[in-house]
């Protein structure tokens, strides 16, 4: 192999190691994309949703021990956000915050109130009338309790339809992945189609 060939090959190299190292940091740090396998955001997220979250909003942590190194923001009620699942650290959920440290959060008959006022969005949704008392599960009926701190409390928007902090408890802060701001591909399986209406979606 002749010198000009050996430094368009190295070249080539470089320009490769270069472009992986800058994906790894985009994907490690700033931005990274996730696909919606569940209903449990519905109708917000729909299973085919694939979504870009921003990681560096919740400061930048340390890969793999999670120790945040520069500190942003914290999450805000309201958030949509991914998060390490906390009975599976091998699998990533999606929620919404409903509160925050020093909160307390109950639920009765349906109805969330956060530190003793009712909370009200336009997301969340209902769709079994059957209410469930505290005894049978925690679904419909749950709490008081003070939301630690480092931590927060989330529900899915298909709120009878989602198994998240009602069931297992608090997100720690040090999990948080980063919050979901855009649906950037939407496939729908059943019927094998683009959902091209979602594609663009700002995330509220």
């Amino acid at each position: 192999m002749g010198k000009n060939k050996k430094s368009v090959f190295r070249e080539y190299v470089t320009t490769f190691i270069v472009a992986v190292l800058i994906a790894l940091f985009v994907r490690t740090f700033v931005v990274q994309a996730f696909k919606i396998p569940s209903g449990s955001m519905k109708e917000t997220l729909l299973v085919g949703d694939h979504i870009l979250v921003n990681k560096f909003i919740y400061g930048v942590k340390l890969p793999f021990v999670r120790a945040t190194l520069i500190p942003i923001s914290k999450p805000k009620r309201g958030d949509i956000a991914v998060f390490i699942y906390p009975e599976d650290r091998s699998k990533d959920f999606i929620k919404r915050v409903i509160a925050v440290a020093g909160d307390r959060v109950e639920i009765r008959d349906k109805k969330i109130f956060v530190n003793g006022v009712i909370h009200t969005d336009n997301q969340g949704i209902y769709r079994d009338e059957t209410i469930y008392p505290r005894s049978v599960q925690p679904r419909d009926n749950f709490g008081p309790v003070l939301v630690p701190e480092g931590h927060v409390f989330t529900m899915g928007d298909n709120r009878d339809e989602s198994y998240d902090s009602r069931f297992w408890g608090f997100v720690s802060l040090d999990d948080m992945h980063g919050k979901a701001f855009i649906i950037y591909w939407s496939w729908d399986r059943s019927s094998r189609s683009v959902r091209w209406d979602r594609i663009g979606n700002i995330l509220k």
